[in-house]
């Protein structure tokens, strides 16, 4: 295994998991919007890192529920100076794992200026 200095460690529920499971991918669907999972699932070089309270702030949710997902390593996060610097990504994704999260999102979050920039 080599290791890419370039890129920072992220930490990742997934690859704790990784060697575990050997079962078939499930074919990826299409995230509403017309985003592709695919799209999601590339490995980025200089990935998008956010604070809490700025993915509280893009997701339209609390700080507290941003805390909630990192406990339960549900969102891709690494440590700068004692702070937690989340995944853009790993983000989005958590995001649309619910109904009540990609409702918060499209409401409060993000998601209520992509009308506008569609115009």
């Amino acid at each position: 295994m080599t290791i890419n200095l370039l890129s920072p460690t992220i930490f990742s529920a997934n690859t704790a998991n990784a060697n575990k499971s050997s079962k078939p991918k499930k074919k990826q669907k299409e995230i509403k919007g017309g985003v592709d999972e695919k799209v999601l699932s590339v490995p980025r070089i200089n990935p998008v890192l956010l604070s809490v309270s700025e993915a509280a702030k893009i997701g339209g949710v609390t700080d507290k529920t941003i805390r909630r997902a990192i406990q339960a390593k549900k969102l891709n996060y690494k440590i700068v100076n004692n702070r937690y610097q989340i995944d853009l990504t790993s983000l989005i994704k958590y995001l649309y794992t619910t109904t009540k999260l990609k409702n918060k999102l499209n409401i409060n979050g993000i998601g209520q200026y992509i009308e506008k920039w569609r115009k």
